[in-house]
């Protein structure tokens, strides 16, 4: 299996050559419009004539249960989501992830130190969307405390703690139920050595429970009662047993990802600028931690089918080829970048690399040597060639 394609040509020209649905993910890091003269002139309009055929061809090429990420700072932030609601729907918005890239924030220039950049993520369909917003990377262990054999578990209160549900708004899930302090053992009859428990909040307000009295009866071995001292003083409670692990080999457990992604958890632009040195030379002087990358990667399905048409220094193929390497997946990567000249005075040009393409081969290339998975190397010409002068 070949992990990693990379295309040299312009990205709309490239992205014109593929089919419709090609592709499950879609990562991107476009240029974000700060005024230095690299690519594309610093103006609203200019920039969002750029990208709106870029992303309406990336809508076309994904997968109807693909979804699309995409880095930004705030000098577009705005115009991006507007933009993305008009070629995905509003109705398509996933999230938007606040990225703590520099956690010591630009100490440079007046205003706030700004620590932050965004990732506007959409599906294709939100309703068949693969995506699922949830890691086992974010699980600790040291929040399920208890043992029962081998399987690890935490309390949860069986009763529902949100006060809009209640014996007015749901009153079939308040009723009594029985429990024994001393044994833990709960049932939906009286029993020897029981007490009659009701649902009742902290300030003993009625409540209702989470399960049904059928869900309780059959999942019985799932309940414990214990004693606990609240604000009224001691009272019996039931609680369920929230297992790490599911039973019968259901796989690990998940955690849903919050919208604020921290450094210490994906990486920063520094520790990125050291993966990038240690892989290949400092050829690139803000690059995307793999982290950050893994972490979508997290979210889909471990065959994805992986675009990124900004691929600069190459991040995400590095990051599939890491993903691969770690869980045994077949994700693909499909990584895009133009030949226009780098900057001079640029830690590329210093390294002797003349292109923006060269920064993406040349990490590609290392990524391959380092970890494997192979590499295609291809050329695009000119809109109206895709696919041709592969190479």
């Amino acid at each position: 299996m070949q992990t990693n394609t990379f295309i040299e040509g312009d990205n709309l020209a490239v992205l014109s050559g593929f089919s419709d649905g090609s592709f499950d993910l879609i990562y991107i890091d476009p240029p974000y419009n700060t005024g230095n003269g690299f690519a594309y002139v610093d103006r609203h309009s200019d920039w969002v004539g750029m990208m709106r055929p870029r992303l309406l061809e990336a809508r076309r090429v994904l997968a109807e249960s693909g979804a699309i990420a995409v880095s930004i700072d705030d000098n577009e932030q705005a115009s991006l989501r507007l933009l993305m609601d008009e070629v995905f729907g509003r109705g398509n918005f996933l999230a938007q992830v606040v990225v703590n890239l520099n956690p010591k924030g630009r100490q440079l220039g007046r205003g706030f130190a700004t620590s932050h950049e965004y990732l506007l993520v959409f599906a294709r369909s939100a309703s068949v969307c693969a995506l699922e917003a949830s890691s086992a990377s974010l699980v600790d262990e040291a929040d399920f405390p208890y043992l029962q054999g081998d399987r690890r578990y935490r309390h949860l209160p069986l009763r529902n703690t949100n006060k809009r549900f209640n014996p007015i708004s749901a009153p079939t899930l308040h009723f009594a139920i029985w429990g024994s302090p001393d044994s833990g053992r709960v049932s939906v009859e009286p029993f020897e050595g029981a007490v009659e428990i009701k649902p009742v909040f902290g300030d003993g307000a009625p409540a209702v429970w989470r399960w049904s009295a059928p869900l309780i009866s059959a999942r019985a071995e799932d309940l414990v009662c214990r004693r606990i001292t609240g604000v009224l003083g001691e009272r019996v409670d039931v609680f369920q047993k929230d297992w790490l692990e599911t039973a019968h080999g259901g796989g690990p457990r998940r955690k849903k990802m919050r919208t604020i992604w921290l450094a210490s958890e994906v990486g920063s632009t520094d520790s990125a600028v050291a993966e990038l040195k240690a892989m290949c030379g400092h050829i690139f002087e803000t690059p995307k931690p793999t982290g950050l990358i893994l972490r979508l990667l997290d979210t889909m399905p471990s065959d994805c089918r992986v675009l990124d048409f900004f691929a600069g220094s190459g991040t995400t193929g590095h990051a599939v080829a890491l993903a691969n390497a770690t869980d045994g997946g077949t994700r693909t990567c499909v990584s895009v970048d133009v030949g226009v000249p780098v900057r001079a005075g640029s830690r590329a040009a210093t390294a002797g690399l003349a292109t923006v393409a060269d920064i993406t081969r040349t990490r590609l290339r290392a990524v391959d040597a380092t970890i494997g998975g192979g590499l295609e190397e291809r050329f695009c010409g000119p809109i109206g060639d895709a696919g041709d002068g592969v190479t």
